[in-house]
């Protein structure tokens, strides 16, 4: 069996055991919420609302509330320096459905019950048990730097100018302040 249900302005097709996420609804983490707004029954024989069906709802269990992705909203209007950025973070719900009722029954399926996580044992506490010690790896060494063959050559001397020309001195820069013109 199947069901359509409506919330937050969407559609849903949802069967038992079926997780989604909706938009954020009231309830705590655990907890068993109904979604009354059921708009198609199916199975052997549908049912169509008109709008929605009479006395059929969705017991759903509540796993847990967050945030969804963030949206980002840039607008711009070109050649006029106008810019605006803002963004956005939806509230999520996150449901597993549990069953789907019909003739205005409640459910009779309680929350599950949360998986614990396994203790590890103390240590001393088994002496049999052997323990198992990892490796420390040394640090990571820096790769030795790269040498060019141009930086590794020895410099050149510059070559002589041609014989019987003198190099003219640069000229001294003008001096800051007052000019004299001649």
């Amino acid at each position: 069996m199947f069901a359509v249900i409506k919330t937050g302005g969407r559609q849903y097709r949802v069967v038992p055991d079926d997780v989604l996420e909706i938009g954020k609804i009231a309830g705590e983490v655990g907890t068993i919420v109904q979604l009354g707004e059921v708009l198609l029954l199916g199975g052997e024989q549908p049912v169509l609302g008109a709008p929605t069906v009479a006395g059929a709802s969705v017991a759903a269990e509540v796993l847990q509330h967050k945030r969804g992705p963030k949206i980002i909203a840039f607008k711009k209007r070109r050649r006029k320096n106008s810019r605006r950025k803002r963004g956005y973070r939806d509230e999520i719900t996150v449901l597993r459905v549990t069953e789907i009722l019909t003739d205005n029954k409640q459910p009779t399926v309680g929350p599950r019950p949360k998986k614990e996580k396994p203790v590890a044992a103390a240590p001393g506490e088994d002496a049999e048990t052997p323990r198992k010690t990892a490796k420390k790896k040394a640090p990571a060494r820096k790769p030795a730097a790269k040498t060019t063959a141009k930086a590794a050559a020895k410099p050149r001397a510059k070559p002589d100018a041609k014989p019987g020309t003198k190099k003219t001195p640069a000229k001294k820069p003008a001096a800051k302040g007052k000019t004299e013109k001649k």
